[in-house]
């Protein structure tokens, strides 16, 4: 069984047993979390599909917070031409590992 659910402002592909890499959720390593807005749910064929209205009513995704990290640095540059400005500002973005548990569309 597949999902697409919505996780702070990004939409993810999933399947149980996946790792996600998302935004910072501000939970401790291990903790437990569950995702109520599955957008869209599909099996492996696409036989069997579920779409929401945006939401499909009743569905949850368990997954568990793996690792908190930081991810890779993303380099910013200002520049304005013939003014001889140039700023460079570096940025690594907090960053939470998701293992999806379980899928459940049936509420």
């Amino acid at each position: 069984m597949f999902a697409v659910v919505e996780l702070k402002g990004h939409q993810y592909i999933i399947q149980e047993g996946d790792a996600i890499t998302v935004d910072n959720v501000d939970l401790d390593e291990g903790t437990k979390m569950t995702i109520d807005t599955v957008l869209l749910a599909f099996d492996e064929k696409g036989e069997k599909v579920v779409v929401g209205a945006p939401y499909i009513a009743k569905a949850k995704v368990e997954c568990v917070v793996s690792k908190n990290q930081k991810g890779d640095k993303i380099r910013i540059i200002k520049f304005k031409r013939k003014n001889r400005y140039q700023r460079t500002i570096w940025f690594r973005p907090h960053q939470s590992l998701l293992t999806i548990k379980k899928i459940d569309i049936n509420g």
